[in-house]
């Protein structure tokens, strides 16, 4: 028989958005402390931005790492389940373990998965033959030990075509690499390929001339609008195939670090709260679902037309908590999100361009200073001050 849980507000997914979220709305209406529950199955939340660095070798994989439990607020309800299905119209939501959850209000901040089995040959190759990836926990460690023990030939780094946490990460551990390959000496016996799914560096021009910089600087090949769609690990080849002319070749590499396609968890795909690409369908000015007004979205599963940051989260949950809690008391929803997001793009070791812009790819800096511009102090900002916001601040609701 099915379980039955009541709750004022539900919100799925125990990750950067939902946890900064739940601290918000607990901070500004402390009543409702005790009638929030949180869904999600994982007891390890990773601070995934460090990640870059872990894989490049310049930073532990723990200290990533925190418990669960020691992050969700005080008060509420964790249900530790994994969603299976949305009945909107119902008020809700079914868990794997068959647990009906009915709630007044929902927040969506679910994440995205990622589709290993996308890429032909991937799941069997990663975390050996030379494949790694900084977009797992299991695999980051191996991004490092391909790095440290290259000796020469082909390094590939790739990017899909589809969304993906953090556009800039495929590169930034591309020119990790290459400083490590010039430190060690190996460079000059080496070729160094970037090869992107997408139509060019960065999408927002400013970052975008001094990333051309980068690469020439750098002498490192790049090929735009050029999937992966096939590692064969043993004879260690990767296919690639152009997105519009479909025209394929392959490459034979001595390591690849790819970045797999990505999208919405399937029980958001599948459900009536998808809209296109199977993301969940918000106001992207007011993160209110399009069709149901008591659901807000937010995070990596949005349909947001924005990169998918913890940045970008960062000013998205003050929106959501203060957009909820007036549909909640009746009031009109003021809050505004106009796609802020940063992209900390590591371009070497202690070298960093702060990039920061809105939905219109216009710059929005936070530091006195040309932020298009590789430099220390923002490298520093990076490596140092944004895991002590992260766990500090934004999670607890305060910045």
């Amino acid at each position: 028989m099915a379980q039955m849980h009541n709750t004022k507000i539900a919100i799925v997914g125990a990750g950067s958005a939902g946890i900064s979220i739940a601290s918000r709305i607990i901070r500004n209406a402390p009543y409702l402390k005790e009638r929030i529950t949180m869904i999600d199955p994982s007891e390890d939340h990773y601070y995934q931005p460090l990640w870059t660095l872990v894989g490049g070798g310049a930073a532990k994989l723990k200290d990533s790492h925190r418990k669960q439990d020691t992050l969700i607020p005080e008060g509420v309800t964790w249900l530790r389940e994994a969603v299976k299905e949305f009945l909107p119209d119902e008020n809700t939501i079914i868990t794997n373990n068959e647990t009906h959850v009915h709630y007044d209000y929902l927040v969506v901040t679910a994440g995205l998965e990622i589709h290993w089995d996308k890429i032909k040959g991937l799941k069997e190759s990663i975390g050996k033959n030379g494949v790694c990836s900084n977009y797992s926990v299991d695999y980051v460690q191996s991004t490092w030990e391909n790095i440290e023990h290259f000796n020469r030939g082909t390094a590939i780094f790739t990017q899909p075509s589809t969304p993906v946490k953090c556009a800039g990460a495929p590169q930034k551990i591309m020119y990790l690499a290459d400083d490590y390959f010039r430190k060690s000496g190996v460079r000059e016996k080496s070729k160094v390929k970037f090869v992107s799914g997408l139509g060019s560096i960065f999408a927002v021009q400013r970052y975008a001339d001094t990333l051309e910089e980068v690469i020439k600087r750098k002498d490192i090949d790049a090929t735009y609008h050029t999937d992966l769609i096939e590692i064969d690990g043993a004879n260690k080849v990767a296919t690639f195939q152009h997105i519009e002319t479909k025209e394929t070749m392959s490459i034979n590499y001595d390591m690849i670090h790819v970045t797999p396609p990505m999208g919405a968890p399937q029980f958001i795909t599948q459900s009536p709260i998808a809209g296109e690409g199977g993301w969940v369908a918000v106001d992207p000015y007011t993160l209110q679902h399009e069709t149901y007004k008591n659901i807000f979205g937010a995070g990596d599963c949005a349909n947001l037309p924005t990169s998918k940051t913890g940045a970008a989260i960062r000013k998205q949950a003050p929106v959501v908590a203060e957009n909820l809690l007036a549909v909640l008391n009746g009031k009109e929803m003021k809050g505004r999100y106009d796609g802020y997001t940063s992209c900390p793009l590591v371009t070497g070791y202690n070298k960093l361009v702060m990039a920061e812009f809105d939905y219109d790819k216009n710059p929005q800096e936070t530091f006195p200073l040309d932020q298009s511009k590789e430099r220390t102090s923002m490298y520093l900002v990076k490596k140092n001050l944004l895991p002590i916001m992260y766990w500090n601040g934004m999670l607890k609701g305060i910045m």
